[in-house]
């Protein structure tokens, strides 16, 4: 089993079903103690801002803000560069715990010994 798991989410609002698929099997991974890296990317970036999750629901599914705080608690949250610069969204925009980082540390950590990665 990896040991640890890296996560991009590309889906938000537009394709509920697939983007809580994604924040819930992290969510799980992260409850099983396995390191977990989650990835912000495409619409899924506007959840880094304060609020955002809040605002996603979708029936039969664990509220997206209590699967963020989970991954924020015990794994990472990282916004893509490119997509926070196509969104006007800086450092000082994003919830705390959130950092942001590009296509670089992406391929590093994904193909980091023993990981795991999926794109949701």
């Amino acid at each position: 089993m990896a040991k640890k798991l890296v996560i991009k989410v590309t889906a938000g609002a537009d394709a509920p079903e697939r983007c809580s698929q994604a924040f819930t099997v992290a969510a799980v991974a992260v409850a099983s103690g396995v390191e977990v890296s989650v990835w912000l990317t495409g619409e899924s970036s506007w959840f880094a801002l304060p609020g955002r999750a809040a605002e996603f629901e979708l029936p039969h599914a664990a509220p997206l803000p209590d699967l963020i705080d989970s991954v924020l608690a015990a794994g990472r949250l990282t916004l893509c560069t490119q997509c926070a610069a196509r969104r006007d969204i800086t450092e000082k925009d994003v919830i705390e715990g959130v950092r942001i980082a590009g296509a670089q540390v992406f391929v590093q950590e994904a193909l980091g010994d023993e990981t795991q990665a999926l794109v949701y």
